[in-house]
């Protein structure tokens, strides 16, 4: 069975391989070399395998140009759309900032209209208090003329009756005219307390009518100040919200922030000073307490808008590049060992443009092993960010820098397999992922 399976076999061979010499020639003698069909069949899989391989090879390297392509197309274009949702919410932002100011000038020049109101109301209400007073003293006078006019006019009764008899008549006729003087000035002055109490009336109507006309103005200025308290809550509540959120997005706490920007800041740019509607030393109402938190609140978001300034909320490349290499643990490029990688990795060509994430003091600007041309920047809250594998460097050891300001250009100096920025961000001295600041300032930036 086995012989007749091999004799077909051979024979399957020899139809589609058949038996072929090979001569090899020299001066001396003539030699051959037997290719036999089994062995014609082993060369000819060999050579469809490299080739099949070849061909394999060539197009999965095609296809991975190709999608490297289409990858580095969708990075720019997520790019631009980055740059542009950035400057959409920065104009935002600016015209948010822009109606918080308005507001706030508008809120001021109601705090003045409402402190004069209130003087104003002060006096009048300090006027119908005298003219009260006055009045009562008039009425006191009144009663008491018209009290001494009756004695009167009882004595001078009594002095008519007795001029009626005989043994008095001399006592009578001598005090008759006397009576009579008396009686013309009670009636004198009577008049004269007639007219001023009618003018102090008239003066009290006239008062109440200016009352009423400054309650109704009052009532109007705080229809006004609660529209525009309103307005500034919503502006605070839109500014100061996305900012807590991203500082506490960052691992950051928002209270010992506020209070070391405060320390830094206690000179000029620090806590606004709360306000008192009372003028009477009394309890602030309900209108100075909002007035002192909208203060607070409009302290507190400058003193988010100074810490942002000093913390890497921002990207250190602005041109088009590839994100290779994220935080963690990976496969080492040079060794393919497995190793932490402390940063974040922003490919692109040599000479691009690399900037400072926030406000700071370089402290290193040169070579150091493994980094290559690195630039070392120290920030507020105990943070540095780190700048490696540079081409050049364009700041020097301690030169302050800002947000945004040039630092140096991307290259592929130090231990590298091609040109990238190396991007490190350090808390206390530890390394923590950088990708927690710039994820945190999306929505805000």
């Amino acid at each position: 069975m086995r012989s007749r399976l091999a004799i077909k076999t051979h024979a399957f061979l020899e139809r589609w391989f058949p038996e072929r010499r090979v001569f090899l020639r020299s001066e001396v003698d003539t030699r051959f070399i037997r290719l036999r069909p089994h062995v014609q069949l082993i060369g000819f899989t060999g050579t469809a395998l490299v080739m099949a391989w070849s061909i394999i090879a060539t197009s999965v390297l095609l296809m991975d140009s190709i999608g490297a392509g289409n990858f580095r197309e969708q990075a720019k274009r997520d790019q631009r759309m980055y740059e542009e949702r950035l400057n959409f919410l920065s104009s935002d932002r600016d015209a948010r900032a822009a109606e918080a100011l308005a507001a706030q000038q508008r809120f001021n020049s109601a705090l003045e209209q409402i402190s004069l109101m209130q003087s104003q109301l002060l006096a009048s209400e300090t006027r119908r208090r005298e003219l009260e007073t006055g009045i009562e003293v008039i009425q006191s006078t009144l009663r008491r003329t018209m009290k001494e006019r009756d004695a009167l006019g009882a004595e001078l009764a009594q002095v008519q009756s007795e001029g009626d008899n005989q043994n008095g008549a001399s006592t009578g006729l001598a005090a008759l005219p006397v009576a009579e003087d008396t009686l013309g000035l009670v009636v004198e002055a009577l008049a004269n307390t007639a007219a001023e109490r009618d003018q102090i009336r008239t003066n009290a109507a006239t008062a109440l009518v200016d009352v009423e006309t400054m309650a109704q103005k009052i009532i109007s200025m705080q229809e006004q100040n609660e529209a525009i308290f309103r307005q500034l809550e919503e502006a605070m509540a839109i500014s100061v919200a996305p900012l807590d959120s991203m500082f506490r997005k960052a691992g950051m706490n928002t209270d010992t922030l506020i209070e070391q920007v405060k320390r830094g800041y206690s000179g000029q740019g620090g806590p606004l000073t709360p306000i008192a509607l009372s003028t009477r030393g009394e309890v602030p109402s309900e209108a100075a307490e909002r007035a002192n938190r909208l203060l607070d609140q409009m302290d507190r978001l400058n003193l988010y808008r100074i810490a942002a300034q000093a913390a890497p909320f921002a990207i250190p490349v602005k041109s088009s590049y590839r994100f290779t290499s994220g935080y963690g643990y990976r496969r080492d490029p040079k060794t393919g060992g497995r190793r932490m990688h402390s940063g974040v990795d922003f490919a692109g060509p040599v000479g691009t443009p690399l900037y400072a994430t926030a406000d700071g003091v370089v402290t290193h600007a040169g070579w150091l092993s493994g980094y290559g041309r690195l630039v070392k920047i120290k920030h507020e809250f105990g943070i540095e960010t780190r700048y490696a594998h540079m081409s050049k460097i364009r700041v020097k050891v301690g030169q302050r820098v800002s947000r945004g300001e040039r630092i140096g250009d991307m290259g592929a100096s130090g231990r590298v397999t091609g040109p990238h920025l190396h991007y490190e961000v350090r808390v206390g001295g530890k390394a923590v992922n950088p990708m927690i600041y710039i994820k945190a300032a999306n929505d805000v930036f």
